[in-house]
């Protein structure tokens, strides 16, 4: 075995051994020591995915890096390492820290030049995906990463909600996703859930009543019955069926929540949906938008025993589904809120953006380039961009 290969292997091993709120201490030992690197940050992304933000560095507390236009928002959008002299002889080397696409940051060296070929900067990639791995799990014993996600406070709803969603994108070879919610630190009620097992996808948006933590108690109990359901082997008709019971169960019909459940078969293309509610499908396909319409259901939890049916459509390999809450609409501008057309742009318009980059960049283009720090409702845009099997 290599030298090398017994070097990234110590510093996994260190890793993997640290204390989880250690983390960056410790990768900053093993880059400094291992591979002579002079320094090192990571840079976390808020929940508004408008910033970076550092946990531990050697920056002073609170300090942020942008992240549109700048070195190190470039290479978290791009996924791609971004080298950057500083005219002294050193580069600052910013890499994309993630896991399986959900982008969580990037991690920032300082380096002699000389230092930065192409094999180094390949390993320090790695490396920062196996950070990236680390502080997934560290985020079970420590809070110190998800402090250092939020410029502000987040409402209790918004706390709430945050800890039910599986993150922000993902890459999968059969499909890639990815997921925008403003307001960020007070969201109250919308959410989405995604679930893949050998054969399918299962993706879910709920787009829930009333405000704070209510709603998002609503939101919680809906989402918690609905993975029962579907961890229980159900077909989408049975889980919004259960769903609506236990909502109905808790709350006798003065509470009800729309949703928008699809299930996705790899091998086939075929679709099997339920529509209960206002969240709203369309699909890019060949340059071309177009709503996907389904007779529509009641939202769950409105009455009791409330049977659901499902309906089916096929997707085909380089569609892009765009699915939307109602509160999307409400960022358009005014004259084109009673309408899809304003959505329907701003898709074509962000059509060569990542599945990840795409949900933010629709949600700025609909507010006019403005950002959008009180709309009138929760806003959730969801990406999924179809390869198929």
């Amino acid at each position: 075995m290599n030298t090398n290969v017994n070097r990234f292997l110590a510093a996994e091993r260190a890793l993997r051994t640290a204390a989880p709120h250690r983390l960056v201490e410790e990768v900053r030992r093993v880059l400094t020591e291992s591979y002579a690197v002079e320094g090192a940050d990571l840079l976390m992304a808020d929940y508004g995915l408008t910033v970076l933000r550092p946990v531990g560095g050697e920056r002073e507390p609170g300090a942020e890096t942008g992240l549109h236009n700048t070195p190190q928002g470039r290479a978290f959008a791009s996924q791609q390492p971004l080298l950057e002299e500083t005219g002294d002889g050193r580069v600052l080397v910013h890499l994309p820290v993630s896991v399986r696409g959900d982008r969580l940051g990037v991690l920032s060296l300082t380096a002699a030049a000389d230092r930065c070929g192409p094999d180094a900067v390949a390993e320090w990639s790695d490396l920062a995906q196996v950070l990236a791995r680390e502080v997934v799990i560290a985020e079970r014993d420590t809070d110190l990463y998800l402090r250092a996600r939020r410029r502000s406070r987040l409402t209790l709803a918004a706390e709430m909600q945050w800890r039910l969603l599986p993150g922000n994108s993902r890459v999968h070879r059969e499909y890639a996703w990815g997921a925008h919610l403003v307001p960020a630190y007070a969201i109250d009620g919308d959410n989405f859930d995604l679930s893949a097992d050998d054969d399918r996808l299962t993706v879910t948006v709920t787009s829930g009543m009333g405000e704070g933590a209510e709603a998002a108690q609503l939101t919680g109990l809906t989402i918690s019955a609905l993975r029962n359901a579907r961890r229980a082997g159900l077909g989408v008709a049975d889980q919004a069926a259960l769903a609506d019971q236990a909502v109905f169960a808790h709350y006798r019909g003065r509470a009800h929540l729309s949703v928008l459940l699809l299930e996705f078969e790899f091998g086939t293309g075929r679709v099997q949906v339920v529509d209960a509610g206002s969240p709203r499908l369309l699909r890019l396909r060949s340059g071309a938008v177009e709503p996907v319409e389904f007779e529509p259901q009641l939202p769950l939890g409105m009455f009791e025993e409330t049977d659901y049916a499902a309906q089916e459509f096929f997707v085909e390999p380089g569609d892009r589904l765009v699915i939307v809450s109602d509160g999307v609409h409400a960022t358009a501008p005014d004259a084109e809120r009673d309408g899809l057309r304003a959505l329907a742009r701003a898709i074509t318009t962000t059509r060569l953006l990542s599945a990840a980059e795409m949900p933010g960049a629709v949600l700025r283009v609909l507010a006019g380039h403005r950002e959008i720090t009180t709309p009138d409702a929760d806003a959730l845009v969801l990406c999924l961009d179809w390869f198929g099997r």
